[in-house]
């Protein structure tokens, strides 16, 4: 590399949480949220993005605005742009998935190239053109995160699972579920089906919370997540849409747990977290963020190596100051 990096990767002004790392051609392109320095709550900057070169993990380059929060098209009650998630399409075209705050309907925007400005094209509906999501009784959509298989098949993974069952329109909080969608990125093909039940882990320390993240590696789906305040973990299937087993955890940038050191009294400061798998040069990465200016809303990107087995499984990366450096 032609230098050294440290962990928050990105400049000190730049906060990007919820990060999605994706490689096209020969660069790693991420994505996520975009908290403010200073913010009074999560999301409040459009979406950007910054690439580097897989062979240069420490040139990051600033690929500018791709998405403004004004150009989603009908008023919601806050406009926020919560954590995003990109999929190359079968017809080459660049599809960011994503949710405005508190609104359970997933967006699409889309794009000739993976840095590029994107347009909106619709929300994620049934095939009458209703929006998944939206009337009670549905399964609530959050953090959507986005395949393309390997056979040209769309599956969008989304859910939310705080402490009640629904929220206050009648929409249900059953934990992570999966939807296939037509070629078209939009329609629903089949489903919303439950992959992780919300109480599927009995120890809270585990339990499915938020922000899934999809990846395939040796026909293996890994599906990362959130347990509240806990770290990155993951479960893990022969199939996309069923058959998930729990894996462990993945990263975790506080020390809830060790050493006695609880939510509520921590040695660093703890809040949701979101991240997502990357193989670079047969190395694998997760990509998470941590807290600072100990504020909720002033998240940054980090990142560190993770070591998979004869197994197919993912052992614990340890937070460092340098994870990119390896």
């Amino acid at each position: 590399m032609k230098k050294q990096i440290y962990n928050p990767y990105l400049p000190s002004y730049e906060y990007i949480p919820d990060g999605e790392p994706h490689v096209w051609g020969d660069r790693l392109y991420l994505y996520g949220s975009h908290d403010r320095f200073g913010g009074s709550t999560y999301c409040e900057n459009d979406y950007v993005c910054w690439s580097a070169p897989v062979e240069d993990l420490s040139d990051w380059r600033y690929e500018g605005v791709i998405y403004q929060k004004t150009q989603h098209p009908y008023q919601c009650e806050r406009k926020e742009l919560f954590a995003p998630d990109v999929a190359r399409g079968v017809d080459g075209r660049y599809y960011l998935y994503y949710s405005v705050a508190h609104s359970s309907v997933i967006s699409v925007a889309v794009c000739s190239t993976p840095a590029g400005h994107y347009e909106y094209l619709g929300d994620v509906s049934s095939p009458n053109g209703q929006p998944l999501g939206k009337l009670p009784g549905d399964l609530y959509q959050f953090d959507p995160a986005v395949l393309v298989d390997d056979d040209g098949r769309v599956y969008l993974y989304s859910g939310f699972n705080p402490a009640k069952e629904k929220d206050e329109a009648g929409r249900i909080y059953a934990g992570c579920h999966v939807t296939e969608l037509e070629s078209d990125m939009l329609t629903v093909k089949k489903g919303p089906v439950i992959v992780i039940p919300r109480d599927q882990n009995t120890d809270s320390s585990a339990r499915y919370f938020e922000a899934p993240s999809i990846r395939k590696y040796h026909d293996i789906y890994y599906l990362v997540y959130s347990v509240r305040c806990a770290g990155l973990h993951y479960y893990y299937s022969k199939y996309p849409d069923h058959g998930f087993q729990y894996g462990g955890c993945l990263h975790s940038t506080s020390d809830v747990g060790l050493h006695g050191h609880t939510i509520e009294q921590p040695a660093y400061p703890v809040g949701n977290t979101h991240g997502g798998l990357v193989l670079i040069n047969d190395q694998y990465y997760i990509f998470d963020h941590r807290l600072t200016n100990n504020s909720s809303y002033c998240r940054q990107g980090v990142a560190e190596p993770v070591t998979m087995d004869e197994h197919g499984l993912f052992h614990q990366a340890e937070s460092t100051s340098c994870g990119l450096n390896q």
